[in-house]
């Protein structure tokens, strides 16, 4: 009842063509993705300030600095919960309250395995192509390994990282091609 962390973590949503989406598709992403995580800081960053001491994780995803038109629903509603981490997290340091945001890339999960064998339906490729060729793309020339993204997120949440706060981490082997 008194947590002194919290890690959000959605999933997100299959992909598809925003053609296909209904109002409901863009509901429930918003639901899961954004309002869902708003709705546990809520309930947590008062007691977490009284106490002197809280950190707060949300998992988005790459996407929200590299969109994909096919994880629109997903980029959305994950680029919401980004905006409202950066207003939030700024009136919380001062109470030893740090909020940020871990932006993975492509990680060796249940998660990825799903996109791709979603890539592979819509499109009729094959699943081992799929995979190959997304490690291959991303400058490392592999996938992320879920201790790696454990080991971050554990030192987001020590007592080590109480300076660091609004931020959006991104862990993706350097796919990102940009400075800022």
């Amino acid at each position: 009842p008194t947590p002194d962390i919290l890690i959000n973590n959605a999933s997100g949503p299959t992909p598809g063509d925003f053609r296909e989406w209904q109002r409901q598709d863009w509901l429930d992403a918003l639901d899961s993705m954004m309002l869902g995580p708003i709705a546990m800081m809520r309930l947590t960053v008062d007691g977490m300030a009284e106490r002197g001491f809280g950190r707060i994780i949300n998992i988005t995803s790459r996407s929200v600095k590299i969109p994909q038109l096919e994880l629109g629903l997903s980029n959305s509603a994950r680029s919401g919960l980004t905006g409202f981490v950066a207003g939030l997290a700024r009136t919380q340091v001062h109470r030893n309250v740090t909020i940020n945001n871990i932006l993975p890339g492509i990680f060796d999960t249940e998660g990825q395995w799903h996109h791709i064998q979603s890539l592979s339906e819509q499109t009729g490729r094959d699943f081992s192509a799929i995979h190959k060729e997304r490690a291959a793309a991303n400058p490392a020339q592999r996938y992320g390994q879920p201790e790696e993204f454990g080991a971050t997120c554990a030192f987001l949440c020590s007592q080590q990282a109480g300076f660091i706060t609004g931020q959006n981490l991104l862990i993706d082997g350097g796919s990102y091609p940009g400075t800022f």
